[in-house]
């Protein structure tokens, strides 16, 4: 941060010193020799380049503060006193004198627009760097608002002030900043895409963030995106279109842990498409990649039941009952297959209960008869 904030300035400070209002000579000889005083601090020992940039900030500011008085030239030749005591203040790691040494010199009478524009991005910067967020804000906001805002530089400002107002919670603001750096932004890295689904969240914008994720999302996306993607669908109450991410993530090979095979069960089942979650479960009971005991013998019976497949279900249910010789399975299993028509064996099921000792299963065959 020290060494790029001191190059921005000192190279800012080379094509300022040039523009109007003309300087004096001595002027203009003394302020070259401030410069290369700063830049030959860099090539000295520790304790040398310290002592080095105190006596670069003590002679700036005194010259600046003996200028500031006078005419026009003279208060430009005080801003740019008080630019180069920044540049000096920032290789000291003090971000905040030199926000307010540019502060002081962009107020300066002699100041074109221009050159006062850009040392408020530097400012900006500088306020960010020290923590001054508040103050951070509101310059990168005046800075961007302005019409001498440099294209180069934009983008950069943007995301950074988009990131300043999340970290305050200022989640609607960031929202709207946001809008404005995906425009500027194709391509986002890492960093950008978390930070937008962050404001997006908790701006209440879940709809929105589904919508972003989505555009991009492809078969060679990450795992982190189609979990994200998933995730928001499912705050944003698609239920449906969480089981269908997480089904296409599946059949891709992004998902492969058993957690990711027990979401994809019950989001299937949450979703609307309970006949995709019995399915899944059959292969994996199938293949031996769950244990074909009570509970998972249970889920199948009760999702296919949930699907309404008559068959499947009834099969899943009559798989159960002899697994689990359970007077209240059979009975249910009677149940359901007297519901949909099925007498023969609703007749059988009650029957087995019966022999069991389930006493409402005596009552289910005498209606039979």
């Amino acid at each position: 941060m020290k060494r790029s904030f001191a190059v921005l300035l000192i190279s800012a400070w080379s094509c300022a010193v040039l523009a109007s209002p003309a300087l004096q000579g001595g002027v203009i000889a003394d302020l070259n020799e401030l410069q290369s005083q700063l830049q030959e601090s860099q090539s000295h020992a520790s304790s040398a380049q310290q002592e080095a940039l105190v006596q670069v900030v003590e002679r700036a500011t005194f010259q600046a503060e003996r200028l500031a008085p006078g005419n026009q030239a003279d208060q430009w030749a005080s801003a740019l006193y008080q630019q180069l005591a920044a540049s000096a203040l920032v290789r000291q790691d003090k971000p905040a004198e030199a926000a307010d040494r540019l502060e002081i010199a962009r107020g300066m009478n002699g100041v074109d627009s221009p050159q006062a524009v850009r040392w408020l991005r530097e400012e900006a910067g500088l306020r960010r760097a020290a923590g001054q967020q508040e103050q951070a804000i509101a310059l990168f906001t005046e800075w961007l608002g302005s019409e001498q805002a440099s294209d180069p530089d934009v983008d950069k400002a943007i995301w950074q002030l988009t990131r300043l107002l999340a970290e305050q919670e200022r989640w609607d603001e960031a929202a709207d900043w946001l809008e404005r750096a995906l425009e500027q932004t194709p391509q986002l890295n890492e960093a950008q895409q978390r930070l937008a689904l962050v404001i997006y969240r908790q701006a209440g914008q879940g709809e929105q963030a589904l919508a972003w994720l989505l555009d991009g999302l492809n078969a060679d996306s990450e795992t982190a995106e189609w979990r994200q993607a998933a995730g928001l669908a499912q705050q944003a109450g698609q239920a449906g279109m969480a089981a269908g991410l997480w089904e296409m993530a599946w059949q891709l090979g992004k998902l492969d842990q058993p957690d990711d095979f027990w979401l994809l069960i019950q989001l299937h089942r949450a979703g609307g498409t309970p006949a995709r979650a019995a399915e899944h479960l059959e292969q994996a009971l199938s293949a031996g990649d769950i244990v074909r005991d009570e509970s998972h013998l249970r889920l199948l019976a009760t999702t296919w039941q949930q699907a309404k497949h008559v068959e499947n279900a009834l099969s899943a249910w009559h798989s159960l009952a002899l697994h689990t010789q359970s007077a209240e399975d059979w009975s249910r299993y009677g149940q359901l297959a007297y519901t949909w028509g099925e007498n023969e064996q609703a007749k059988q099921a009650f029957a087995r209960a019966a022999d069991l000792g389930n006493e409402q299963a005596q009552a289910w065959l005498a209606s039979f008869n």
